[in-house]
C-alpha cells in the first residue's frame, strides 16, 4: 500500500471506501458537476467501485485531508501518466466552498507537483480547465501553470458552450514565480 504524503496543513492519503459518501454528495452537486465536467450525478456505490479499482501504472490518486483533524477535504491525482515521454495530467478538487480559499488546495497542489517532478521525474504536467470556471483558472495560474492553448467551444454546460483552456507547467519552471 502506498504511503501518505505530509504537508504543513494537509495530508494526502490513499483513498478508502469510507470516502465514497463524501464524493457522492459533492460530485452530484450541480456546481461541482460543472467544475469537474461530470454530466450525471454519482452514487456512493459508484464511488466505492471507483475507489476499490486498482490504480493503473498511469495514475496516482490521493484523498486530501486536514492534517490537524483528519477531515476529508477533497482529492488530487496524476492521471494519464506517459512515463516514457515524462508527461502527465493533474487533477485537484476541494469541493466544499467552506474549505476553499484557505490554502488547502494550494498546498496539496504543490505536494502533487513535487511528486510528479521529483518522484516520477516528469518533465511536464498539464491540466484542462473550463474557461467559465474562473476560480480554477486562477488557482492553476497561482501554482505556476501557463495557458498554452484553447479548445474553442470544447465544453457544453446548461446549453452554453465554453472554451476549454489547456495549461501546463514544466519541471524547469516549477518553483519560479509560484505564489
Amino acid at each position: 500500500m502506498k504511503s501518505s504524503i505530509y504537508g504543513e496543513n494537509v495530508v494526502l492519503r490513499p483513498l478508502c471506501e469510507e470516502d465514497a459518501e463524501f464524493f457522492a454528495h459533492w460530485y452530484s452537486a450541480p456546481e461541482i458537476m460543472f467544475e469537474c465536467g461530470f454530466y450525471e450525478p454519482t452514487t456512493p456505490e459508484a464511488e466505492r467501485k471507483r475507489i476499490r479499482r486498482p490504480e493503473g501504472a498511469d495514475e496516482d490518486w490521493y484523498a486530501v485531508t486536514d492534517k490537524k483533524t483528519g477531515r476529508l477535504l477533497g482529492e488530487t491525482g496524476l492521471l494519464r501518466m506517459w512515463r516514457h515521454w515524462r508527461c502527465t495530467d493533474m487533477s485537484m478538487m476541494i469541493p466544499n466552498p467552506d474549505d476553499q480559499g484557505k490554502g488547502y488546495g494550494a498546498e496539496a497542489g504543490r505536494l502533487m507537483l513535487e511528486r510528479a517532478f521529483r518522484h516520477y521525474n516528469m518533465n511536464r504536467v498539464s491540466v484542462g480547465v473550463v474557461k467559465l470556471n474562473v476560480p480554477a483558472v486562477k488557482y492553476w495560474e497561482r501554482l505556476g501553470f501557463k495557458e498554452e492553448g484553447i479548445q474553442e467551444q470544447g465544453y457544453l454546460h446548461n446549453g452554453e458552450f465554453s472554451d476549454f483552456i489547456m495549461m501546463r507547467i514544466l519541471k524547469s519552471e516549477y518553483g519560479q514565480d509560484v505564489h
